[in-house]
C-alpha cells in the first residue's frame, strides 16, 4: 500500500487495515511543523473519516505523501494565520512549541480558528523553566528542590548544596530539548552554568532526581483531561545511555514502569492539580501537556519538566495505540468538549527507533542521499511496521535526502513490545544513509 493511498484506509481491530465506511468527510486540518511528531500526527489524522484536506506546514517529504505542504516555517506566525485563513481550516494542530509561545493559539484564537495547543501565556510552562517551577509549587506538584543563578549569585556554594549527586542544569529559554546538562563533573557544571547566564541571563540548578524516567501525554482542555499510555524515550546517543543529550534516539510505550499504581499516584499528585491550577489562569489549556517523569524505587513520581506539545519520538508510537479517531480527539479538546468524548486505546506495544546523521547530535551531516525507505506499512496479521519521515526532503532529482540530524525513525507495533522492537529494527537495517546511527538497545530498560 502506497502512502499515496493512505486516504482510502484506516485502522481497525487490534491491527490491520481496512477500507473506511463511505463517510461525509469535510474538514480541513493544517498541521504546524516539520519533524518525525508532524509526519505521525498527519499519518493519523489522514485515516480520519472527518478530514477532508490536510495540509502541512512546512512538512517534510514524509508529509508530502500525505499532506499538501506548504513552505511556511513554524515560527512564521504572521505567514502561518494567513494560510490558516486562505485555507479556511477547522483546525490548526501546532507541533512544536516555538509557535505555542510565540502566540499562535492566540491569535487562531482571534480570527475563530480552533488551535490545538495553548495559548502562550500557558505555553511559558516549556518556554521558561523558572516559570514552571513557580506554577509547580503554587499548585503543589512534586519536583526536585532548585536554584535560580544569575550574575553575581555564589555557583560554588550553590553547586555544594547539590554536590554527592550529578549536577542537572537547566537553560531558562526554549533549547529544542537539548538545553540541559546532567554531569558529575563539577567543571563541566560550572562552566554550562556559566555560559548560560551570559547567554540568557540566568539558569536553573537542580537536585539530582534518582529513579526511571518515563512521559506520560496528557490532552487537555476546559472540560477535563485524557492520559495517553505512558512511554519512555531514551536521549541519550549511544547504547547504554552514554554520550551527549539528544532530542531522543528511540521510544517505546507503554512503558512498564509506569504501573497502574504509580500512574493513579501521577493523576492523583500531578495531572489533576495541574489541571484544575491551569483552569484557574482564565483560560483553559487545551492541546496535550508533556508531563516528564522520574519513578524512584518508592514509586513516588516527581516531575522532571512540562512540555507544552507532543513529545517526539514519543508522538510516533503513542498516536497509533489510540483507537478513538485522533481528529475527533484533537478537535474535541480545541472546543472544550473532551468531556463528551469517550476514548478508546488499542491493546497493544509499539516502537521506534531514530536514524540520526552523521555528526548528529553536534555538528549532522544533511544533503545525503537515503536509499530503501518504503511508504508502505509493512504488516502481518497482528502486526504493523512503517517509517516516521523527520528530516528529510527531495533533492533536485526527487531523490530523497537527509535535511535534519535526526533523519527518520522505524517504528513498529505488535502484541509485545519484544516484536514491536524487532520490527523496527528489522526496517532500520534495511535502511541505507552514509555515515548514519543509530541505538541498538531500545527498551532496554523493559526487555
Amino acid at each position: 500500500m502506497s502512502a499515496g493511498e493512505l486516504s482510502e484506509y484506516g485502522r481497525d481491530g487490534i491491527m490491520g487495515w481496512r477500507r473506511p465506511k463511505p463517510t461525509m468527510a469535510d474538514k480541513v486540518v493544517l498541521v504546524v511543523g516539520g519533524g518525525g511528531r508532524e509526519h505521525a500526527l498527519c499519518m493519523e489524522l489522514k485515516q480520519s473519516s472527518h478530514v477532508r484536506e490536510l495540509h502541512c506546514a512546512p512538512g517534510n517529504a514524509g508529509t508530502s505523501f500525505l499532506a499538501t505542504n506548504h513552505p511556511v516555517a513554524a515560527t512564521d506566525i504572521d505567514g502561518l494565520i494567513h494560510l490558516a485563513s486562505i485555507l479556511d481550516a477547522d483546525l490548526v494542530v501546532a507541533g512544536p512549541e516555538a509557535p505555542l509561545c510565540a502566540a499562535l493559539a492566540d491569535c487562531l484564537e482571534s480570527i475563530g480558528i480552533p488551535c490545538f495547543g495553548p495559548i502562550a501565556k500557558l505555553a511559558n510552562l516549556e518556554g521558561s523553566k523558572l516559570h514552571a517551577k513557580q506554577v509547580m509549587r503554587d499548585a503543589n506538584v512534586p519536583t526536585a528542590a532548585f536554584h535560580v543563578l544569575s550574575d553575581g549569585s555564589d555557583i560554588e556554594a550553590a553547586l555544594d548544596d547539590f554536590a554527592g549527586n550529578p549536577w542537572v542544569v537547566k537553560r531558562d529559554v526554549l533549547a529544542g530539548g537539548k538545553g540541559v546538562v546532567v554531569t558529575q563533573d563539577r567543571n563541566e557544571a560550572r562552566a554550562f552554568i556559566q555560559h548560560s547566564i551570559q547567554s540568557d541571563g540566568q539558569v536553573l540548578l537542580e537536585d539530582f532526581l534518582p529513579g526511571e524516567e518515563a512521559s506520560m501525554l496528557v490532552i487537555m482542555d476546559g472540560s477535563g483531561f485524557v492520559c495517553l499510555p505512558a512511554s519512555q524515550d531514551h536521549k541519550r546517543a549511544y547504547d547504554g545511555d552514554e554520550g551527549p543529550n539528544t532530542g531522543g534516539m528511540g521510544a517505546y510505550c507503554p512503558a512498564p514502569v509506569v504501573t497502574d499504581t504509580v500512574r493513579q499516584k501521577t493523576i492523583d499528585t500531578i495531572i489533576k492539580p495541574m489541571h484544575n491550577y491551569l483552569l484557574s489562569t482564565g483560560t483553559p489549556y487545551r492541546g496535550v501537556l508533556y508531563v516528564g517523569l522520574m519513578i524512584p524505587k518508592s514509586g513516588e513520581p516527581n516531575v522532571v519538566e512540562f512540555n507544552v506539545r507532543f513529545g517526539d519520538p514519543e508522538c510516533q508510537i503513542t498516536l497509533p495505540l489510540i483507537k478513538t479517531d485522533v481528529f475527533e480527539l484533537l478537535e474535541a479538546a480545541s472546543n472544550d468538549r473532551l468531556a463528551e468524548l469517550q476514548v478508546e486505546f488499542h491493546d497493544f506495544f509499539a516502537a521506534t527507533v531514530v536514524l540520526a546523521a552523521e555528526g548528529y547530535p553536534e555538528s549532522p551531516v544533511k544533503g545525503r542521499l537515503i536509499h530503501g525507505v518504503t511508504q508502505e506499512f509493512i504488516q502481518s496479521a497482528e502486526t504493523t511496521a512503517w517509517v516516521n519521515h523527520a528530516g528529510t526532503g527531495f533533492d533536485s532529482n526527487g531523490n530523497l535526502i537527509s535535511t535534519g540530524g535526526r533523519v527518520l525513525s522505524c517504528s513498529a507495533s505488535g502484541p509485545s513490545l519484544e516484536e514491536s522492537v524487532r520490527l523496527a529494527y528489522e526496517l532500520i537495517e534495511s535502511i541505507e544513509l552514509d555515515g548514519s546511527h543509530y541505538r541498538k538497545d531500545i527498551a532496554f530498560r523493559a526487555l
